[in-house]
């Protein structure tokens, strides 16, 4: 006897093929299909306590087993509060389904209650919005899947009616195949072959499509034979472990390392683009270098309409047979006679210095101290995490996620959790402003009830550290930056997990061993000094 599919079923198949396991989100009557088709696929449900926290869930599911987001929502309010994160999944090119129900369109025709046109809202921040039908539920499905996943990643939205996602459906089988990675050639190739061998001060500037393309042992063959020192964006950190040699660690949004770093690209006479995305960067990245004195070789999957930089040479290609084919027939050879690349990897180590007895730095420099190397970590925006992607050394792609184009407060607190459901043995910590925690503290009960531990490290200063500094370094009155102090560390046992506040080295160094061993969440409260970061991101 032939099975009978519902459309939901068909979108669930597709979804469960393309490695999801989780879904996550609040569900209403009208998903209540989908959300029972996607259990039945094999795809288990997971309640949050609001939308946009559990698109950061799933964001943090996905760094670790590289499937797409899948994000459920009700209609109107419920679809409206993920807005944030699918925005951020556009900006930070993740890969995301975004799965909301909604009235059958007869229906809407006299029925107005929470009745609003969610594709037109989703479509400034997705790759593509679609309407989800019975008869195309498998083409639909597909698309939505190879759209998301395709370079460069991203949301995809697909509205599903109430009777639609009950309706028969079938699955035909139809798959787009992979595009083939292409490969620069002729006179382009020979032009960028005669500038990589005529070099004397290369340096690589690695950016987050390294990473979806798991181009890290092609990069790192690439660097090592012709000796080009490089760094990374923030997202990118990890690509090639940091403590290499030739690393010069991650940058893009801090003017104390932007004062070391900028100098040597311009002193550069080869660029070489590698995967770079400038969303992350800066407005001081802004043409950065300058193609009528420097050769730059740009390797991206997309055509620059960014206009943050431009190139000599633009290759739409994949970067592993790309670098391949550059370093064909070129011989290694020394670089950076000067030795200026070292002199600037000493400077930015004094100039974020893991030194301090307390303060914000002293915090980050207990934690990297304590925590063992293979930690996984998230970063809230702020202050803190300009600090923090400066000092915190990663060994591997995605060992630090945080949303560092569309800049989202609050989302370290949920990312962490996603990291620790799926990686469950790796230790992982969240670095969070205390406002940023105080936006998503409610999923502290979603922690509890998913029995995963991770570590949540606060900044407690009792203000908006980088908007306070900002608002000095303006000379602006003191207006909307501070507010209460509050005790996080209750609020971690109010919900279930262990909480401490510390206001020294050696008693946060005690706090992370104790969170170590725990089998439940702990709340790690680090007050410190407000001004903290004056001078030192």
């Amino acid at each position: 006897m032939t099975e009978t599919l519902r459309a939901a079923d068909v979108l669930a198949r597709r979804l469960y093929e393309a490695g999801c396991r989780h879904a996550f989100g609040m569900p209403g009557g009208e998903v209540l299909t989908l959300v029972d088709a996607l259990t039945r696929a094999g795809i288990t449900f997971h309640l949050a306590k609001h939308e946009n926290c559990a698109g950061f869930i799933g964001e943090g599911v996905h760094h670790a087993d590289g499937a797409p987001v899948i994000l459920v929502a009700t209609l109107g309010p419920g679809a409206l509060n993920g807005i944030n994160v699918v925005a951020n999944a556009h900006q930070d090119r993740v890969p995301m389904l975004v799965l909301t129900g909604c009235i059958d369109a007869p229906e809407e025709q006299s029925y107005t209650h929470q009745v609003l046109d969610h594709r037109a809202v989703f479509t400034p921040i997705t790759k593509a919005t679609f309407r989800l039908d019975a008869e195309a539920a498998d083409l639909i499905a597909d698309k939505a899947v190879a759209i998301a996943t395709e370079a460069r990643n991203g949301p995809v939205h697909i509205d599903v009616p109430i009777s639609v996602a009950d309706a028969p459906a079938r699955d035909r089988n139809v798959r787009r195949a992979p595009a083939s990675a292409a490969v620069p050639s002729g006179e382009a190739l020979a032009q960028a072959q005669s500038w990589l061998t005529a070099a004397e001060r290369p340096l690589a500037v690695i950016g987050l499509d390294a990473l979806q393309e798991n181009a890290s042992a092609a990069i790192r063959s690439f660097i090592e034979k012709h000796q080009v020192p490089f760094v990374t964006t923030y997202k990118a950190k990890g690509v090639i472990p940091e403590d290499h040699p030739l690393c010069l660690g991650g940058t893009g949004l801090s003017p104390l390392a932007d004062k070391h770093l900028l100098p040597l690209v311009r002193e550069a006479d080869l660029i070489l683009s590698i995967g770079y995305d400038p969303i992350e960067m800066r407005p001081g990245w802004r043409n950065v270098w300058d193609v009528e004195t420097q050769n730059v070789i740009d390797i991206a999957p997309e055509a620059n309409t960014h206009y943050m930089h431009q190139a000599g040479l633009n290759f739409l290609t994949a970067i592993a047979p790309t670098l391949a084919a550059l370093s064909e027939d070129t011989a290694p050879r020394e670089t950076w006679a000067n030795g200026r690349p070292a002199a600037v990897k000493a400077a930015l180590a004094g100039a974020f210095s893991r030194d301090d007895a307390w303060g914000p730095a002293g915090v980050i420099a207990e934690c990297s101290a304590t925590l063992p190397p293979e930690t996984l970590a998230t970063a809230d925006s702020g202050a803190h995490r300009i600090l923090l992607s400066q000092m915190w050394e990663c060994s591997e792609p995605r060992g630090l996620i945080q949303s560092s184009a569309l800049c989202t407060m609050g989302c370290a607190v949920p990312m962490a959790i996603g990291r620790k459901l799926a990686q469950p043995d790796r230790p992982v910590v969240s670095f969070s402003g205390d406002a940023g925690f105080l936006m998503v503290a409610g999923e502290l009960s979603t922690t509890a009830e998913l029995g995963v531990a991770p570590i949540f490290v606060v900044f407690a200063d009792a203000s908006l550290a980088l908007i306070e500094l900002k608002q000095r370094q303006r000379q602006f009155a003191n207006g909307g930056v501070d507010f209460a102090e509050h005790d996080f560390a209750a609020m971690g046992q109010a919900f279930g997990g262990n909480g401490v506040t510390v206001t020294n080295r050696a008693e946060l160094r005690a706090a992370l061993q104790d969170a170590m061993k725990a089998n439940t969440f702990t709340v790690i409260s680090a007050v410190i000094e407000r001004g903290g970061y004056d001078g030192r991101i």
